[in-house]
C-alpha cells in the first residue's frame, strides 16, 4: 500500500499545541506505510513568531506548498481556524484532543483505515476526522 504523510502541528516542547494549526511551532511529518509510523522530518514553521507578519491568504499558501512538497496528505492538530474550509480539498484533517505525539500516533494507526479510505473515495471536500477514544467523521461547512 502506498504510504500516508501526515503533518503534526507541534510546539518546540514537541507536544500538541492548542494554536491553530498554521501557528504551530513546527510541522512534524511521519510517514504511515505497512501499518507502522516512522518520524520522517521536522520542519520549522516559516510564521510562527516572525516579525515578517504576511497577510493570511499568503500564509496560508506557503504553509500548503511547503506540505505538499513533502507530499503530506492528511493535516493533525488540536485546532484548526477558519483556513480549513479553503484547504479542505487538498488535505485530510484530523482533530485530536491529546497533546502527546506518540499517543496520537497509537490512535492513528488503529484507525488508519478511515483515513485510507477518505483517501481512496473521496474527490475533494475531506471529511473532518475528530478522535478522542474513537473516530467520527464530520463534514466541513
Amino acid at each position: 500500500m502506498k504510504p500516508i504523510l501526515f503533518a503534526f502541528g507541534l510546539s518546540n516542547e514537541n507536544i500538541f499545541t492548542t494554536d491553530f494549526f498554521g501557528a504551530s511551532d513546527k510541522f512534524v511529518i511521519y510517514e504511515f506505510s505497512e501499518g507502522k509510523s516512522t518520524k520522517k522530518e521536522e520542519v520549522p514553521n516559516p510564521f510562527h513568531r516572525s516579525s515578517d507578519k504576511p497577510g493570511i491568504s499568503e500564509k496560508r499558501e506557503i504553509i500548503v506548498s511547503l506540505l505538499q512538497s513533502r507530499n503530506v496528505s492528511v493535516l493533525v492538530s488540536r485546532q484548526f481556524s477558519k483556513n480549513l474550509r479553503l484547504v479542505n480539498d487538498l488535505f485530510i484533517p484530523v482533530l485530536i484532543e491529546k497533546e502527546n505525539p506518540e499517543q496520537v500516533v497509537e490512535i492513528l494507526e488503529k484507525n488508519i483505515k478511515w483515513i485510507r479510505d477518505e483517501l481512496k473515495s473521496r474527490k475533494s471536500g475531506h471529511m473532518l476526522f475528530r478522535i478522542k477514544t474513537g473516530v467520527l467523521k464530520l463534514a466541513i461547512n
